[in-house]
């Protein structure tokens, strides 16, 4: 399949001016096609040929300027437009397309639960061609009229305000000018809650099987909408630029969400069927303002080639986490982002794949979507942390309001950004974004503390890296007056690194933290006395994100060799007993069942790796049995029933439908505790069959093809392996149903079952890939690796399928960033006396 390369769009922008695409979908003709019938006004600079992009089932008949076109010359996707003269033109085109099952161009699901049909798209970032014929590329920015045909009882949403014109006929407002990967369309019997808000209208929509759910959390859903439009019309001066705010939580959807202008379409387990953790809310509102942030910064503004990406997702991954900790009820969002996002950027740093922030060399689609990883998103948006530490963030936004004066409805590049910020301060801010944004690799800061004349001490932070460095450095006492082990913050030091002298820093403290307030991006290590002090007193520090700082630290220091893997798990077992912040606790049981449990440590310690963690959770829940803290025993709940080596006990709470002390079992933790049943050999098909008929929902649907695929049994795992690699057309799985079934069919339990399918994975997944396109390709490499054979012998496997086996992009870059894990985890076990 071509994809569109750098060169090519740089000459089709220089060539032609978009003017305006008029789009008429028919969504009435079936639930494999629909019609498309799409105008597209344009000028050309010059006499020249060029290209327009459309994937159809069938293209029926094209005209240019009233002459017809011959469909047969539709090669690979693209039509070629040929002597084309200096001036205006108008293409007309006329053609039917396939709904797509993968997250991708115009997704149709159809919810088991009441038999309802919902269609949306899917664009980025450069999918339109599935959907309707275009220049699809950022930079050629067009007005948009679209019309809609659907079924009676559907509604249809849009970029701008819908129209209902009669009888399914169904038309958006005008937009103003946009990128084709931003033009959205979500159709279906839509549940819709709808308000106002500054003179706007603002709805959520959802599935109607979902409509109580999605009730229940109204108020919340549009109160952090709220709060995060109105702390962005504070920052920035530019108002909203858009006629209406919709949020649509749909199916079977690929990301977290997606920036649509005025139609924000997310994933729909944002709406909750279950219970969840107020961390989980956090998250939730976080996403929300990362998505409107992107109205700015991605839809006024946006980047002219997919080398800026990271303009668009740092800018909303920092804005996100600092606008919900301005504006609505979750102040401790960093603290999130620091235990759970940023190892995501510190880990894709270090592997072979990583790129700069602003890469430099984006040659083509494809080498950009492979892009849209930590770095570009916790990197990034760390970078921009540190940047507005270093300039202040009155002269970052004076700068951010200079960029989009500039460039509002146009496109603009790294350097425009970097010259608007450079205008609102002396600073040297050019310099600035070749250190941090130019280049690749993650820092190291060390303390080394000096002692003085009359019991003093001084500090110096021994750098290794490149990068300047603005950090808070917390200096902490024992508390003299508790007997538990409590910390008392002494004072934070400001220090720039590289420093140009030792700082004094009086007595010496208990624990000297560099990056106190995590306001850098680095490795951070600790002096001696300073690394006794977190194993007897870690839980003891007064902050969440100091002690989200720390946690970093070991784990970091787990993954580089310089702390056995047994002794994260034996400071899990200390401190998080008197842990209280739900995203710390969770992080660190998550990091330490599938990292250290799963990966670091051998299979003959893993056994007793899966009972300490079990004696904690119990810990955990016995500690929250007054109902006090409700997040918190629930998470102690999930990971007890994850790390289970026995069914008799999350057995026994199936039965009885609750945990003794609650919480009752719902839906996600019904499916989660028969799933590692079905892991443990405790369960069988008919159980399984029982579930779904219990709850024949989408998720159960999901939840029964994981717990189908976890079984230890041959045919089970030759039917799920089929599922995934061998459907073809309409057995083939769906996005979602493939995800689950592959989270489901590797265990560490069932390794002599599992042996024979590590050789088989590669051949076969490179064949899906190369057959069913980038997104099972990227699911085929995230969900379907076996990640829990840690040995030389699938080492040496993926490597051969790297060097030999011809994976489609999005699978060689999953596979070679997980082999690079492997090889991490094989070092970690031969570092700790294990073998590999």
């Amino acid at each position: 399949m071509s994809v569109l390369t750098r060169d090519e769009a740089q000459t089709r922008a220089q060539l032609l001016d978009v003017h305006r695409y008029t789009i008429e979908l028919d969504l009435t003709t079936g639930d494999t096609t629909f019609d498309s019938r799409t105008v597209i006004r344009f000028t050309t600079r010059a006499d020249a040929d060029t290209f327009v992009e459309i994937k159809p089932a069938e293209l029926r008949s094209v005209t240019l300027d009233g002459h017809p076109l011959d469909p047969e010359t539709l090669d690979d996707h693209r039509l070629p437009l040929k002597n084309l003269t200096a001036g205006e033109h108008e293409l007309r085109v006329d053609a039917a397309m396939r709904y797509s099952r993968t997250g991708e161009g115009m997704h149709r699901f159809t919810d088991p639960t009441d038999g309802e049909s919902y269609v949306y798209t899917q664009l980025a970032m450069d999918d339109c061609k599935l959907v309707f014929p275009a220049f699809d590329q950022p930079d050629l920015k067009a007005v948009f009229d679209l019309s809609v045909t659907a079924p009676e009882g559907w509604t249809v949403l849009a970029n701008g305000v819908t129209e209902h014109l009669g009888p399914g006929r169904w038309q958006a407002a005008t937009t103003p000018p946009i990128s084709t990967y931003l033009v959205a369309v979500a159709a279906g019997p839509w549940h819709s809650v709808r308000t106002e808000h500054r003179g706007l209208p603002f709805g959520l929509h959802c599935r109607r099987s979902l409509a109580p759910y999605l009730d229940v959390d109204t108020d919340e859903l549009f109160q952090v909408t709220r709060q995060c439009f109105d702390r962005f019309h504070e920052k920035f001066d530019e108002p909203y630029p858009f006629d209406s705010y919709d949020q649509a939580f749909v199916p079977e959807f690929n990301a977290g969400a997606m920036e649509n202008p005025g139609l924000v379409t997310f994933r729909d387990e944002f709406v909750y069927r279950s219970a969840v953790t107020d961390t989980e809310r956090l998250v939730r509102a976080m996403v929300i303002a990362h998505e409107m942030a992107h109205m700015w910064f991605g839809d006024l503004v946006t980047l002219r080639w997919w080398d800026d990406i990271w303009l668009n997702e740092s800018f909303a991954e920092y804005m996100g986490y600092q606008i919900c900790a301005e504006a609505t009820r979750f102040t401790d969002t960093w603290v999130d982002f620091g235990i759970a996002r940023k190892g995501w950027g510190y880990d894709a740093d270090q592997r072979p794949s990583t790129h700069p922030v602003a890469p430099e060399a984006v040659d083509d689609t494809a080498a950009a979507m492979l892009n849209f990883d930590g770095i570009s998103y916790a990197k990034g948006a760390s970078a921009l942390r540190q940047l507005v530490a270093w300039l202040g963030e009155k002269d970052f936004l004076a700068g951010i309001n200079t960029h989009f004066a500039r460039h509002k409805f146009g496109n603009a590049t790294l350097a425009d950004f970097i010259d608007s910020l450079a205008s609102a301060t002396e600073r040297d801010v050019h310099a600035w974004a070749d250190s941090w944004l130019r280049t690749t690799g993650v820092d190291t800061l060390t303390p080394a503390v000096t002692p003085g004349d009359n019991g003093t001490y001084t500090l110096t932070v021994d750098h290794a890296g490149s990068r300047t460095h603005r950090v808070t450095v917390g200096l902490y006492d024992q508390d003299l007056g508790d007997n538990g082990g409590n910390l008392t913050l002494r004072e934070h030091l400001d220090v720039d690194v590289p420093q140009s002298a030792p700082q004094p820093i009086g007595k010496r403290p208990a624990l000297l933290l560099v990056n106190d307030g995590d306001l850098t991006y680095a490795k951070v290590r600790f002096d001696p006395g300073s690394f006794e002090t977190v194993r007897s007193s870690l839980a003891g520090l007064p902050d969440p994100l100091t002690r989200a700082v720390v946690w970093n630290a070991l784990r970091d220091a787990v993954r580089d060799g310089e702390l056995a893997a047994g002794a994260y798990l034996e400071a899990a077992r200390a401190h998080l007993p008197r842990e209280t912040d739900l995203a710390i606790v969770q992080g660190v049981l998550a990091f330490a069942a599938a990292q250290v449990t799963d990966r670091y440590l051998t299979p003959e310690e893993r056994p007793a790796a899966l009972a300490t963690l079990s004696a904690l959770c119990r810990d955990l829940i016995r500690r929250t049995e007054d109902g006090d803290n409700p997040g918190l025993r629930l998470i102690a709940v999930r990971h007890f029933i994850d790390v289970a080596a026995h069914p008799d006990t999350i057995a026994a709470w199936l039965a009885d439908g609750t945990v003794p002390g609650g919480p009752e079992l719902d839906p996600e933790l019904r499916w989660r505790v028969l799933g590692r049943l079905a892991v443990l050999g405790a369960v069988d098909e008919a159980a399984i069959a029982a579930e779904l008929g219990r709850d024949p929902s989408a998720t159960g649907q999901e939840g029964a093809a994981r717990c189908r695929a976890a079984l230890p049994d041959e045919e089970a795992k030759a039917r799920a392996w089929d599922a995934m690699f061998a459907g073809e057309g309409a057995t083939a799985l769906s996005n979602y149903l493939f995800a689950a079934t592959a989270q489901g069919f590797w265990q560490p339990e069932q390794t002599d079952l599992l042996r024979q399918y590590v050789p088989r994975y590669y051949k076969d997944a490179v064949a899906v890939a190369a057959r069913r396109g980038p997104a099972i390709a990227d699911a085929a490499g995230r969900y379907a690796f076996p990640g829990y054979a840690v040995d030389a012998e699938s080492l040496r496997l993926g490597e051969e399928c790297l060097r030999d086996g011809e994976p489609v992009p999005a699978l060689r870059r999953r596979l070679a960033d997980h082999l690079d894990d492997l090889a991490r985890a094989l070092r970690v076990r031969v570092r700790e006396g294990g073998k590999g």
